[in-house]
């Protein structure tokens, strides 16, 4: 019954180990594959017409669109002529992932057809060349961290993509390799299961007939985290400001019974923090929910943070001395961390 599941295959100036790739699925009995030519051009028309002559449905792009859109023409085609499918698999084109492998995600998605299969590779092995090793394992981590999505392998491959969210994927921005980085940001958001299946770790040649750029594709993945970045230090910096500020102005009218230090951080935090859940609320996380009940958990998040900053600030200050706006600024990159987790996890959803 599984192997009637779609295999989708991804092409953008493939190489002999596609055909030998469509030769050993036809022969295990894999008869719906779906190929993207993404814009190789007239160079490997040959190529792609043996893809046809092995059974292959081949789709065309003009031009080169890149791994996200030939996926996404993919998908449309399999929806449409496969209707009652359950989903498909997406594997490379360049050897990398085992008819073996793929038979391995398909049997996984027969059992669990409303999940996301991945199949993992084995970062630790000796094969792995090194910008593959710690391209993933940062990747991973970042992930983990920034979006609560913990998986072993974030850039393979081979998955197994059920139909359901297939359709939602369609609709999802990213046109290259970036793509398959939302797709794991829209399993946790869309509360898709994700299963992992080991699999081979497969590099030939060190990895050089990938198309992956080390540097500008990691570039496009990590832009989709910048706007957390970019939210949290903008907020810090118009705090910081406005404490520094705050203080010159109070330091030396307040009495003794009132902490600058505190009156400062309270008003400073005030109009931060304002402009802080607006951004997060409409740019960062891009909440669905009612915006009253998440300014009602921020607000309360924001008043427990004043004060655990307020507290620490004037209880390291009395022990180091120094700069208030220093010792803050050690106290506030603490409670980023922190407070993040559970904007993520509590306050937006």
């Amino acid at each position: 019954m599984e192997k009637r599941i779609p295999v989708i295959i991804p092409a953008y100036e493939p190489d002999e180990k596609m055909i030998r790739l469509l030769q050993t699925l036809q022969e295990s009995g894999i008869e719906r594959i779906v190929v993207v030519d993404d814009g190789s051009g007239n160079e490997y028309r040959n190529l792609f017409e043996q893809a046809k002559q092995l059974g292959a449905i081949v789709l065309t792009h003009a031009v080169n669109l890149g791994k996200g859109r030939a996926l996404k023409t993919a998908f449309n085609e399999v929806l449409n002529r496969y209707p009652e499918t359950i989903g498909a698999i997406t594997a490379d084109s360049d050897g990398q992932h085992t008819p073996a492998c793929i038979q391995k995600c398909m049997e996984a998605m027969e059992k669990e057809p409303e999940k996301l299969i991945l199949g993992c590779r084995n970062f630790d092995q000796d094969n792995v060349p090194a910008k593959s090793e710690w391209g993933n394992k940062i990747t991973r981590q970042v992930l983990k961290y920034l979006c609560g999505v913990a998986v072993s392998d974030t850039q393979t491959g081979l998955r197994g993509i059920p139909a359901a969210f297939m359709r939602h994927l369609m609709n999802v921005k990213g046109e290259r390799f970036e793509f398959e980085t939302y797709m794991l940001l829209e399993a946790g958001e869309q509360k898709v299961g994700i299963r992992e299946v080991p699999i081979e770790t497969v590099y030939l040649n060190d990895n050089k007939g990938s198309h992956f750029n080390p540097l500008l594709d990691s570039a496009r993945i990590y832009l989709v985290f910048a706007k957390f970045l970019i939210s949290s230090l903008s907020s810090c910096i118009i705090d910081l400001v406005l404490f520094a500020l705050f203080c010159s102005l109070t330091k030396e009218r307040m009495p003794e019974v009132v902490s600058y230090i505190v009156v400062s951080t309270v008003l400073a935090r005030v109009v931060s923090a304002g402009y802080n859940f607006f951004l997060n609320y409409r740019v960062v996380f891009k909440s669905s929910g009612a915006m009253w009940k998440s300014a009602v958990r921020y607000f309360v998040l924001a008043v427990v943070q004043m004060l655990a900053s307020a507290g620490l600030v004037s209880l390291l200050y009395g022990v180091l001395g120094g700069s208030e706006v220093a010792v803050k600024i050690l106290v506030d990159v603490f409670l980023f961390f922190i407070s993040f987790l559970i904007q993520r996890e509590i306050v937006y959803r």
